[in-house]
């Protein structure tokens, strides 16, 4: 709860559970000194809250009682965005630990009008997805995602103790100059000085950040994603792939992730470069796109560019007896 308008809702929150706080107390639980308290407390009074402030040994803040604050209010519009943004988030593994979207999404459901929250969870229970869901376990901590966040924007140096693929653990000093989802997954791109490179670190990976005081300066021009999609796809697999193809460098991109591949403008076409772990699927991905290709690397994926054709060909002749 960083930003000071986060702090305020935080003092609101506080004092609609307690019957009475005191500066001290308010302080000590929002980070802050008395006299920030005194000013948040001015603050929710220009915004039309009856905070009461009493001096002396029993004195404190308090709500006027009987207050409370209004129910949340969203148009049906409103309501069907914020629960849908919810599922996807879920879906595609956007959100956090578990279970907050599961209780944010409880918790909007009980302020709804009855009959709106009916259909929403009609919508919720008979939605179905294309795309499979995420492993949990591959979501990152919450405090992890907006420590770097706020890093990143404010241009401070971060620590972080990280885990390898392989599970060493290592303590890296890193620059942090951008956040990327991708796949499922978020990745943090940045200046590592332990390598003394650019490198791309799993959010998930990460146990602790501690964000330091020491600045930095992100190169003009650069690109999160396009960094991140370009060490993906460099991530060393069985086989490297070369292959020419006889069409144009936007028709490309609409049709192969960057992330898959790295594509790159010549004379006769489009190269497409990459790693396979698998040349039959890099087949049956040529063969989907529908343009004319020559294979250049490696001579393995001709065989299995063929193999694909004769299993289509065969497919082709089946009949229904």
């Amino acid at each position: 709860m960083s930003h000071p308008a986060g702090r305020v809702l935080g003092m609101l929150e506080l004092l609609q559970s307690h019957h009475r706080l005191t500066g001290a107390q308010l302080a000590g639980r929002l980070g802050v000194d008395e006299r920030t308290v005194r000013r948040y407390a001015a603050t929710l009074v220009d915004l039309g809250i009856p905070v009461t402030a009493t001096r002396g040994r029993y004195g404190g803040y308090r709500l006027r009682p009987g207050y409370k604050l209004p129910p949340l209010m969203l148009t049906d519009d409103e309501a069907v965005a914020v629960l849908l943004g919810l599922v996807a988030a879920e879906r595609l593994g956007l959100g956090t630990e578990e279970p907050a979207t599961a209780t944010a999404s409880a918790k909007i459901n009980r302020v709804l009008p009855a009959e709106l929250a009916e259909r929403l969870a009609a919508v919720q229970e008979h939605l179905g997805f294309t795309l499979r869901r995420t492993d949990p376990a591959v979501r990152p901590a919450t405090g992890t995602l907006l420590a770097l966040a706020e890093a990143t924007r404010e241009r401070r140096r971060v620590t972080l103790a990280y885990r390898s693929w392989a599970g060493d653990e290592s303590r890296r000093e890193v620059d942090p100059w951008g956040l990327v989802f991708h796949a499922g997954r978020w990745y943090l791109t940045g200046h590592d000085h332990l390598r003394g490179e650019l490198r791309t670190f799993r959010l998930d990976r990460i146990d602790t950040v501690a964000v330091g005081s020491t600045g930095f300066t992100v190169p003009d021009g650069f690109d999160a994603v396009a960094h991140v999609s370009r060490a993906l796809a460099a991530v060393p697999y069985a086989h490297s792939v070369e292959v020419l193809l006889e069409t144009d460098l936007v028709t490309a991109r609409r049709r192969i992730p960057p992330s898959v591949a790295e594509l790159t403008v010549v004379r006769d076409g489009v190269l497409l470069r990459g790693r396979a772990e698998n040349l039959d699927g890099m087949a049956q991905l040529l063969a989907g796109l529908g343009w004319p290709f020559t294979v250049l690397a490696p001579d393995a994926l001709r065989t299995a560019v063929r193999a694909y054709a004769g299993r289509l060909a065969g497919w082709a002749e089946r009949t229904v007896l």
